[in-house]
């Protein structure tokens, strides 16, 4: 079964209970309150894909098991996002992750509005974030990224052409995995992409 055309798992009801320690009927209830998003197989069964149940599980400050965490990773978070305004740069990058990382589908975003709505779309596994973006404060969306638990701490690649001392320590501190000044070193930004997220 696929959901936005990636692999992913599928829960029934009871697998659910099990997971959360209820009674098959509670997870049931939660189903028809519309306290837990499922659908319905042809047979009238209840089915939930691993990102629903997951979503339920932390809005409710329930534990997640580690399965479920490293299901949800696995099945959807093999994305990269590239965030930045100079569309030349931003096509460059691309083409270099998409070479270099075929394992990994590659989007961009070229202003804070379209990172935004690619974050909560695509989860990624990383986001090579521009720090100088019209609009929004790259400092500031680094720290949202990180904070969202939602997006499962993405790796944060940062990037900056205004002053590489300042802007790099700073945005580090903020949050960020690893800086890379402009004009970048491809190399080296793959080599750090390839070596913290395998």
């Amino acid at each position: 079964m696929s959901k936005n055309g990636k692999k992913i798992r599928i829960f029934s009801a009871l697998e659910v209970a099990n997971i959360c320690g209820v009674v098959n009927q509670t997870a049931i209830n939660w189903i028809k309150n519309q306290h837990l998003k499922a659908f319905t197989t042809p047979g009238g069964q209840y089915r939930i894909y691993a990102e629903d149940l997951l979503e339920f599980l932390e809005s409710r400050g329930m534990r997640i098991p580690d399965e479920l965490i490293e299901l949800t990773r696995d099945s959807e978070r093999r994305t990269i996002l590239i965030v930045d305004d100079d569309r030349d740069l931003n096509s460059m990058l691309r083409e270099i992750l998409v070479r270099k990382l075929p394992e990994y589908e590659v989007v961009q975003a070229f202003d804070g509005f379209e990172a935004g709505r690619l974050l909560a779309e695509n989860n990624p596994v990383c986001v090579v974030l521009d720090i100088d973006l019209p609009g929004i404060d790259g400092h500031k969306l680094c720290a949202k990224i990180k904070e969202d638990p939602k997006l499962h701490n993405p790796l944060v690649i940062s990037i900056s052409g205004l002053d590489p001392e300042k802007d790099g320590k700073q945005i580090v501190e903020e949050g960020a995995d690893a800086f890379f000044p402009k004009p970048l070193d491809f190399d080296a930004l793959v080599e750090a992409i390839t070596e913290k997220l395998h």
